[in-house]
């Protein structure tokens, strides 16, 4: 897998840019397969930053129904939690 493939997007939320300010930590959706060294590996190619610890989490996906009795599902992601050097950004633009 590529760089593009294992990371999805970066999640942007009030707790996320809260996290980037204080702790200089973000959240990204990474591909269900990848682990923290492939994820830590795309982000430092794709942003160009250093990526001191990934913290990993399984994400199930919410039940949901719309308009009829079958019940669906959101598919389930993985959330990782990248902590950057100090100094390093992530331009979320």
């Amino acid at each position: 897998m590529n760089a593009f493939e294992i990371i999805k997007t970066v999640r942007v939320t009030e707790k996320g840019t809260t996290q980037g300010e204080k702790f200089n930590q973000y959240t990204v959706v990474a591909d269900r397969r990848a682990n923290k060294i492939e994820i830590r590996q795309a982000v430092q190619e794709l942003f160009n930053v250093k990526v001191l610890r990934v913290n990993t989490l399984r994400v199930t996906g919410k039940k949901r129904r719309q308009r009829t009795a079958a019940a669906g599902k959101a598919p389930d992601w993985k959330k990782a939690l990248v902590t950057l050097k100090k100094g390093d950004k992530i331009q979320l633009t």
